[in-house]
């Protein structure tokens, strides 16, 4: 078989024998992650560590051999091996080999899970992709205003830091204003480990307030994410009157009070 037939295989799913390689490479890669996790329980590691071992040598070769095989198949293995791929591809098989000189290392091999985004290629979820790009574009488009906001409650968790280092008198866990503010951290996101709390009653009605504060957190970088995606999904029409554009849901023109109506026809 050629290059290029076997390029058609490996690079391309276009074909039945390409599909199939890429469905026989995802189920590789889904079982050698899964024999990792077990290899990091430590009873079966005792009762079954060579049996692992075997396994994870037997997949890092079966890889290796893949990844060469892609780079001699190439018309340009350069640009492979430089690319997202080749990079994921490559990080797919270096930790068992790192192993060999590091202890451990052999557990980095969870990295294989990157390379089941292939999926979106061998199903051809374009749309997914375009999704994608919607999000990012909120993203890009919000950036600003998150920015401002964290900023603000960052401003927040060490004004309530400072203010519990004074209320508590450096006690109750409350030894320095770094550690004040960790607590306002863990207070304010309701993580809440509990293992830094307020004895005096000032003490606990901060608590009380810094916990109502964590909600807006959640509910703010929410809301403007949700409004830049609604925004860039929204199609626009023009008023034939002002000029504005205006959403796809408006009857009337937001600036003028004109219909849209003949605009929409």
């Amino acid at each position: 078989m050629d290059k290029h037939s076997l390029f058609q295989i490996v690079f391309e799913n276009d074909t039945k024998a390409g599909k199939r390689f890429d469905v026989i490479l995802l189920w590789c890669i889904l079982i050698s992650i899964f024999v990792t996790i077990l290899d990091s329980v430590p009873l079966l590691n005792q009762n079954y560590k060579e049996h692992f071992h075997f396994i994870e040598w037997g997949f890092t070769l079966l890889f290796s051999i893949e990844y060469l095989l892609r780079i001699y198949i190439s018309p340009k293995p350069f640009r492979y091996v430089v690319s997202f791929w080749g990079l994921v591809d490559l990080l797919a098989i270096l930790p068992t080999y790192a192993s060999l000189f590091f202890y451990g290392y052999h557990y980095l091999l969870v990295v294989r899970i990157l390379r089941l985004l292939r999926v979106f290629r061998i199903l051809k979820l374009v749309r997914f992709n375009r999704e994608a790009m919607v999000l990012l574009r909120a993203l890009k488009a919000g950036s600003y205003k998150i920015g401002i906001f964290f900023s603000t409650v960052l401003t927040i968790v060490v004004l309530l830091g400072t203010i519990m280092y004074v209320v508590e008198n450096g006690e109750n866990g409350f030894t320095s204003i770094p550690q004040s503010i960790y607590w306002a951290i863990i207070t304010v996101t309701t993580v809440g480990y509990g293992d830094i709390v307020p004895h005096t009653v000032l003490g606990k009605f901060i608590s009380s307030f810094a916990m109502i504060i964590g909600y807006a957190i959640i509910a703010v970088p929410t809301g403007i994410i949700t409004v830049e995606i609604s925004r860039s999904t929204d199609k626009k029409i023009t008023c034939s009157g002002c000029g504005s554009e205006n959403g796809e849901s408006s009857n009337y023109c937001t600036h003028c009070g004109l219909p849209l109506s003949k605009a929409k026809s």
